[in-house]
């Protein structure tokens, strides 16, 4: 199917990201997932496409969502391959009925992400925030997943402080910090209640002993932010594997960044 400019530009940016979480080891076999809220995209084309698949009842309605269309990685498919042949290893679907079904329009009857309950809900929750947040992303960043397993860690804010000590660029690009949600079944509906709970304030969220997601206005916007904490975690962990502790920037060192950069 040829694709407008808009929804092509999409697709690419997905296999894009979907290259880097690849590369950096954070999709190892079919791990993590991408959707991405093509809606203000639609043309009449793809408006007028059929069913490939479906329609299939989602675990509860979204009705922020009706008549919406997102580009999803599909169940089991490699971020490797999602990135060599981005059209194979997705699908376009259209929220129905309501919000309470899904069905596939394009390209090819790929299955969506079986985390697509957790994707809708946060994506049910920016809609209704109206902030153009049209980006989710899961992966699995090595360094922020271990740190997790500390409990000191799981404190509220106690990782967000850490990580914007090491380096000032992740105090300026993510003055939001991280929130932290404890272990939950992944793809359950609890998962993903306790993630929105934390979007409130968080654009990035660490699933205990699991991996983080994070939603931003493009998928790059949202990588972009996990890498810039996977790199101050990474930093820590250098240091303590160098025999030290890492003092980190000082608050008054942070509170001038802050500062200068209207944070």
């Amino acid at each position: 199917m040829k694709y407008n400019e808009n929804i092509a530009a999409c697709i690419a940016e997905v296999a894009e990201v979907a290259g880097y979480l690849w590369q950096k080891g954070w999709a190892e076999r079919n791990g993590g997932n991408i959707s991405y809220n093509i809606t203000p995209f639609v043309d009449d084309m793809l408006a007028g496409c059929g069913l490939l698949y479906g329609p299939v009842a989602l675990p509860r309605p979204f009705e922020n969502l009706s008549e919406n269309y997102f580009l999803v990685t599909g169940t089991g498919r490699r971020m490797r391959y999602v990135a060599s042949s981005p059209m194979d290893n997705m699908s376009i679907i259209r929220i129905l009925d309501g919000g309470r079904a899904y069905g596939i329009v394009a390209e090819k009857a790929i299955v969506p992400t079986s985390e697509l309950p957790s994707h809708l809900s946060v994506h049910s929750y920016l809609a209704g925030r109206g902030d153009g947040y049209m980006a989710v992303i899961h992966t699995h960043p090595i360094e922020l997943v271990a740190m997790t397993h500390h409990r000191e860690f799981l404190e509220k804010d106690v990782l967000s402080r850490l990580l914007w000590s090491m380096i000032p660029e992740t105090r300026a690009f993510c003055p939001k910090g991280v929130g932290i949600v404890p272990y939950r079944l992944p793809g359950s509906l609890a998962l993903a209640d306790a993630t929105i709970a934390c979007l409130d304030q968080y654009d990035v969220v660490l699933w205990e002993k699991h991996g983080a997601l994070a939603v931003g206005e493009n998928v790059v916007e949202a990588f972009d932010m996990i890498d810039t904490l996977s790199k101050s975690a990474q930093i820590y962990i250098s240091g303590c594997a160098m025999g030290f502790i890492p003092e980190g920037m000082s608050d008054a060192q942070m509170q001038e960044l802050k500062q200068a950069f209207n944070l």
